[in-house]
């Protein structure tokens, strides 16, 4: 029932888009549904749901959620570390095992039987609670986003498969420091990559200790590849997790906040620089704090000025610490998108502009272990495979990093199976070597890249780089250490060079230095704009001599070029004053004398044209900007009047949009010419007032005539803008009238659907209920015969088998592919021709049917054939249970060949032997006995001895002496006068033996005396 909820629940998603490499989701109109019947139905008499989901991922925000990977031999571990899990911790665990996917989950009825918390299988939907346990089912992937579980179906039923990195790193994305990765028993490497993913978004990892798991492989392999807080057998983890989370509370505070002890940062800087040779002062001081508190809480350590002191004592802690803020999370093609518009489209165009034959060059400083760079080099071979013409095309790759252990891995080029998860089955094939500890990289790819340690902060940056792929670096590190990097690149690079950042990282105030070729894929290309060399920061121990350090070596002056002389001349004297600006009006050369036209604006240094123009340019300027970027063409300004020096300059402005070269194109040049003014009072001396007067009525004139066709023109514009909103808002209104429409009726379906969800969830719970009774009575009928050791065959009404207990396979040849078949072509080892008609005529009378039947090799069975009745009383089939009564039918045997022995012997005896019960009864009467007293044996079997043989005189004493016989237990001689035959009274002397049984207890008498006729 549940399954049909959820597609009943399914018709309200309007679309669910899901991507493997963020996990993320985008659940559009009821998803609420799903979340609360799953949940509701899970946790049914155990976990009250709530009706309000947004209460809920409000709530479900404020925990840490705990991740727990395992593989082989991770029950014993998970079972030690879920005993000793408090039942109100806080915080929700979730369970990711390798389970065979043919099989039904039985872990979490195992897990629950040794713990208190309460134990469930993760259904689609279901909203993750603190104090709960959630286990993966079988055969399904899954991930986390806002608290809410969801399952997907895996890719593989069989071989390679990596269900606890997909877990972890849609934890790490959704829980970010809230987040606990858990490493337990396990063979291969899943999990390594989500745990690196938690601990660069600052959670916690934590791995059971290699030596305690059954499998250690996982574990190791954790170890060697993650900075672990936390190394401990199952049991204690637990523990050590409160301790941990008490030193880190949950409850940040907020990390805008300027750290405490600033004094005791800046020691533990120093510390760093003096042991490491590295320098962390312009790295984000919350960021740094945040990772110098996990080895706080490493050491139960509350305050960082007494950490500080700890490290000054420690140099390896200072090691650790430094691993601990160099920690790299990098994987093969991260972000997809991305490198596939590198792909696609931008290295296309730089092979395009490339000469044949030449060697490009790229920078990938941070490479951590070498996935970035050996990504930009598939990715560059594949681009360069598609375009066949550019053959003789190569590409070295630097790769740089401090790490020093991180860039010799990333040397071996040898990378864990997991990475499957980010690089398709193709690309493997063709890039990759598969090998027993993982895959190797090829060696054509291999020798495209070059691996060396490098500081970016203090050692030289490479030059003539064509790309660089700088992603998550920038993050790290405070604005003025970013805008650094950005100029330095900005150096590095050669005209055209491309360069890569994080989804997370911009160009911010250096965005002028390059122009976006893909915005939203951080894509961008070195712009042309001039850096004066003094801009230009180098690191410090490199930095360009001082002039007065070189003035005793003055340059080798060279003979003056009278074709540049002349240029320049002409430039300065003839050509107009003009700027070349790009699109956004960022000025990126100026010629000539601009200052007529252009002034600086106060404050900040700003060298955008809007912001520099004089009086008189500012209305009209933008404008004429506009039309000339939009119509790709030229737009003069003529007789503007520029506010110059206290008075008016007519000025001829012309702005042209450039198409060619190449190098220019998009940008547009800006030119500025005076215009000089005739003076007609030359000849009209006479009429200087009235000429005055006519010279400013005609330019006013002039100035009115062109603010009318301007307005003219804003107006047309304004009419044509207003008749396009116009049109747009009629399509807006009836598009508003149809989506009105379709909610009202998607409205009401959910008004009738959540009715029918409800019912289908009240018949739903009633349902589990009735499975579950069913379930438990199944498991009671399976051990009952499984514990009776009795063979039972059951039979439908045309002798088909239906069941049999694994006992019946002792009798009979049955397999599991035998169910359905006749039961009458079965061979068997009993010897019972006549089976088939007895179990037919029970059919038939209703009338069971029982025998003792011999096997084929001495074994004997007691068959018992009974009709099949259900629990309406009807037939409907048989029952057929063999029990094995070999032992029985061996001592039945014995026990005969015994009492013919007896016999023989009693029967030989020359003694008169006589066996009594306790209370007399006469239970053996041999021969000759039977002649001592005159009777046969049958005469006297069960009657009383001493009524029979014993004179009333002496009954009485003869009744106490022979019970003293049984009381006292033990063997002795009797004397009593008994009547033998003829009637004649004798005094006779038994030897007494006591009779015991298993008890030990006295049950009888055995007497024996001398037959002296």
């Amino acid at each position: 029932m549940s399954v049909m909820i959820c597609n009943l629940s399914d018709y309200y998603i309007k679309t669910i888009f899901f991507n493997f490499r963020y996990y993320q989701f985008c659940l559009f109109l009821n998803t609420k549904i799903i979340q609360y019947s799953d949940y509701t139905l899970m946790t049914a008499g155990k976990t009250k749901a709530t009706n309000n989901s947004k209460e809920e991922t409000t709530n479900s925000s404020q925990f840490p959620i705990v991740g727990i990977g395992a593989s082989a031999g991770g029950l014993e571990a998970l079972e030690q570390f879920l005993g000793n899990v408090s039942e109100d911790s806080g915080l929700a665990y979730v369970v990711i095992q390798h389970l065979d996917p043919t099989q039904k989950g039985m872990l979490p009825e195992l897990l629950q039987r040794l713990t208190k918390i309460n134990v469930f299988q993760a259904k689609d939907g279901i909203v993750v609670q603190p104090n709960c346990v959630y286990v993966i089912p079988p055969n399904k992937n899954m991930s986390v986003l806002n608290g809410v579980l969801y399952l997907f179906d895996q890719k593989k039923t069989r071989g390679l498969r990596l269900p606890v990195d997909f877990f972890f790193r849609s934890l790490a994305e959704d829980r970010k420091e809230l987040s606990i990765g858990m490493i337990f028993s396990g063979m291969g490497s899943d999990g390594i990559l989500g745990l690196e993913a938690i601990k660069e978004n600052n959670g916690i990892v934590m791995v059971q200790d290699p030596s305690t798991a059954k499998y250690d492989s996982m574990p190791r392999n954790a170890i060697d590849s993650v900075l672990v807080d936390v190394v401990a057998p199952p049991n204690k983890l637990p523990e050590k997790l409160m301790l941990f989370l008490k030193h880190i509370p949950i409850a940040k505070t907020d990390t805008s906040k300027e750290v405490k002890d600033k004094s005791a940062l800046e020691k533990i800087i120093i510390l760093l620089r003096t042991h490491t040779g590295n320098d962390f002062s312009l790295y984000k001081k919350n960021t740094m704090y945040r990772r110098i508190e996990r080895r706080m809480a490493v050491h139960k350590t509350d305050k960082i000025s007494s950490y500080a002191h700890f490290l000054s004592e420690n140099p390896k802690e200072v090691e650790l610490l430094f691993k601990e803020l160099m920690i790299g999370v990098t994987n093969f093609f991260r972000d997809a998108n991305a490198w596939e518009t590198l792909k696609e489209s931008v290295i296309p165009e730089i092979l395009a502009n490339s000469q044949p034959g030449s060697s490009l060059r790229a920078w990938v400083p941070g490479c951590s272990t070498g996935e970035e760079a050996y990504s930009l080099a598939i990715v560059f071979k594949e681009a360069l495979e598609k375009i066949n013409s550019h053959e003789g095309l190569t590409l070295q790759i630097f790769a740089t990093d401090m790490d020093n252990d991180a860039i010799e891995i990333a040397r071996k080029g040898v990378f864990p199976a997991n990475i499957a998860n980010d690089v398709s089955e193709n690309r493997l094939n063709r890039f990759f070597t598969e090998a027993n500890e993982g895959y190797h990289i090829n060696t054509e790819i291999r020798e495209m890249v070059v691996f060396a340690p490098h500081n970016i902060l203090m050692h030289p940056p490479f030059r003539n780089i064509d790309i660089i792929s700088c992603r998550n670096l920038l993050i790290y590190m405070d604005t003025e250490l970013q805008n650094k990097l950005i100029r330095m690149f900005y150096y590095s690079m050669n005209p055209e060079g491309i360069i890569l950042l994080g989804n997370s990282e911009s160009l911010g105030e250096q965005s002028h230095l390059f122009t976006p070729l893909n915005a939203k894929r951080k894509i961008f290309k070195r712009s042309d704009t001039a850096m004066q060399p003094g801009l230009y920061d180098f690191p410090s121990s490199f930095s360009k001599i001082k002039p007065a350090q070189i003035e005793d070596q003055p340059p080798a002056a060279f003979p003056p070029n009278i074709q540049t002389l002349a240029e320049k001349m002409l430039l300065e004297h003839f050509a107009p004053a003009g700027v070349l600006v790009n699109e956004k009006g960022d000025i990126v050369y100026i010629s000539g004398r601009i200052g007529k036209y252009l002034e600086p604006s106060a404050g900040k240094a700003n060298m955008n044209i809007f912001a520099m123009l004089r009086e008189g340019l500012r209305t009209e300027f933008p404008a004429a900007f506009r039309k000339a970027l939009t119509e790709k063409d030229k737009v003069s300004l003529p007789n503007i009047k520029v506010t110059s020096n206290g008075g008016l300059q007519p000025v001829n402005v012309n702005i042209q949009w450039i198409d060619k070269p190449e190098a220019l194109k998009g940008m547009v040049m800006i030119t500025f010419s005076d215009i000089q003014e005739v003076n007609k009072n030359k000849e009209q001396p006479n009429s200087g007032e009235k000429s005055g007067k006519s010279k400013k009525r005609e330019e006013l004139e002039k100035e009115l005539q062109r603010t009318r066709e301007e307005m003219q023109k804003k107006q047309e514009e304004m009419e044509t803008s207003q008749e396009e909103l116009r049109a747009a808002n009629e399509e807006l209104q009836s598009t508003n009238e149809e989506l009105q429409s379709t909610n009202e009726e998607l409205t009401t379906s959910k008004e009738e659907m959540q009715s029918l969800n409800e019912e289908l969830q009240t018949v739903n719970a009633e349902l589990m209920t009735k499975v579950e009774d069913y379930r438990r009575i199944e498991n009671d009928m399976k051990n009952l015969l499984d514990s009776t050791d009795i063979a039972t065959l059951f039979l439908d009404k045309e002798l088909n088998i239906r069941r049999f207990t694994p006992q019946t396979t002792k009798i009979f040849k049955l397999i599991k592919s035998d169910i359905g078949r006749p039961f009458t072509d079965q061979a068997s080892d009993l010897i019972y021709p006549e089976m088939t008609e007895d179990a037919l005529e029970v059919l038939r009378t209703l009338v069971y049917v029982e025998k003792q039947i011999p096997t084929k090799d001495e074994r004997w069975f007691s068959v018992r054939i009974m009709p099949y009745r259900t629990y309406s009383n009807k037939i409907d089939g048989l029952v057929i249970t063999f029990m094995n009564i070999t032992d029985i039918k061996k001592k039945e045997s014995k026990l005969h060949e015994i009492e013919q022995m007896r016999r023989s012997l009693l029967n030989a005896s020359s003694d008169v032997i006589i066996k009594l019960s306790a209370n007399r009864k006469i239970e053996e009467f041999n021969p000759e006995a039977e002649k001592f007293f005159g009777k046969k044996r049958k005469e006297v079997i069960d009657k009383d001895f001493i009524k029979m043989f014993v004179s009333e005189t002496f009954q009485k004493k003869a009744k106490k002496d022979m019970k003293k016989l049984l009381d006292e237990a033990k063997d002795n001689n009797y004397k009593t006068e008994v009547i033998t035959a003829g009637g004649q009274v004798k005094e006779t002397e038994w030897y007494v033996n006591v009779l015991f049984n298993n008890f030990e207890k006295p049950v009888g008498l055995m007497l024996a005396g001398e037959n002296r006729e």
